[in-house]
């Protein structure tokens, strides 16, 4: 674990059995308790012409009722009416229509049964491997709890119980919110000017609990600690839109790039991130450009981890 200072720019190499000596006793650290779900299927494409193939259906995100955002490779020439066989014909799904190259709208019932039947646990694709057993496991946060995410929040998956009974025992509050991550989160900035990009939105949602203490943090200035990036735009989002962290569910399309002046999250746990992500960019905007470049060329120079199951980096930010 990298230890930064956003104000000084110094690091400290660590490691993560070491954060509660980073912890003070009047901090909230905040998770995302969201747990990813089985999205990646295989099925049949039957289209309306009586021609037939195999393709990928991804699962990335429930519309309304027995109704999905589903993205198929290939995809581009499925039309309304075709339909998606699962298994051995038992499922079928219909689609409704295109909203983009390989992103469709599927009519399907049963659907969670169908990934609990069929569905894989969707790895990052630069993981060049098939899915294990014990990435059913091993890609979940220890404190996962609403299904619903189609990738982990990464910088939770350094947690173990122990972790967080250390962490309590040095005083700190411990709540969740949360925030089903979307395929948009890791979809890279592909446009020239960083700004055009656009985030598709995510559903989240905070209990009671979790806006009460939030609160009382904020009106006794205590350090808000947000494990991922993930929570960082749930909390950052709800002060944008009420000035406050309200309780409820919602959506959040916010996408945090240099320049954003940040309300809440006082320092910020998250992993090293793909060029050219969001992800990168938020903890960009979190400690100054320049200070993210020389923290990831200290993690290169140290042989650091990147990506889902590599290591991760405490940011020290707002004072």
């Amino acid at each position: 674990m990298m230890v930064l200072d956003s104000q000084t720019g110094n690091i400290t190499d660590s490691f993560f059995r070491n954060l509660p000596d980073f912890v003070q006793p009047s901090d909230v650290i905040v998770l995302n308790d969201t747990r990813v779900i089985r999205a990646r299927t295989r099925a049949v494409l039957q289209r309306s012409n009586g021609t037939s193939r195999e393709m990928e259906v991804f699962f990335a995100e429930p519309l309304r009722e027995d109704t999905w955002q589903v993205l198929c490779k290939p995809g581009r020439r499925i039309r309304p009416g075709d339909r998606a066989v699962f298994g051995d014909g038992e499922f079928a799904g219909v689609f409704q229509e295109s909203q983009g190259t390989d992103l469709h709208v599927l009519e399907l019932k049963d659907a969670a049964l169908v990934l609990e039947r069929y569905g894989a646990i969707p790895l990052p694709p630069y993981i060049d491997r098939s899915p294990t057993t014990d990435d059913d496991s091993s890609y979940q946060t220890v404190f996962a709890r609403q299904p619903g995410a189609v990738a982990a929040p990464t910088a939770g998956l350094h947690f173990t119980p122990e972790a967080l009974d250390a962490i309590r025992s040095k005083g700190a509050k411990i709540v969740t919110i949360t925030l089903h991550v979307g395929i948009g989160t890791f979809l890279p900035v592909r446009s020239e000017r960083p700004e055009e990009h656009v985030l598709h939105p995510e559903r989240y949602e905070v209990s009671e609990e979790t806006a009460t203490v939030l609160e009382e943090a904020i009106q006794d200035q205590r350090r808000i600690v947000a494990v991922g990036t993930t929570t960082t735009r749930t909390l950052e989002s709800l002060m944008l839109r009420y000035g406050k962290i309200q309780a409820g569910s919602g959506q959040t399309d916010l996408y945090i790039l240099p320049g954003f002046k940040f309300q809440i999250v006082g320092s910020l746990l998250t992993n090293f991130h793909l060029p050219q992500s969001t992800l990168l960019m938020l903890v960009s905007a979190f400690t100054g450009h320049q200070t993210i470049l020389n923290a990831y060329r200290h993690a290169v120079s140290m042989n650091y981890r990147f990506y889902s199951y590599g290591d991760c980096m405490l940011i020290h930010g707002r004072r």
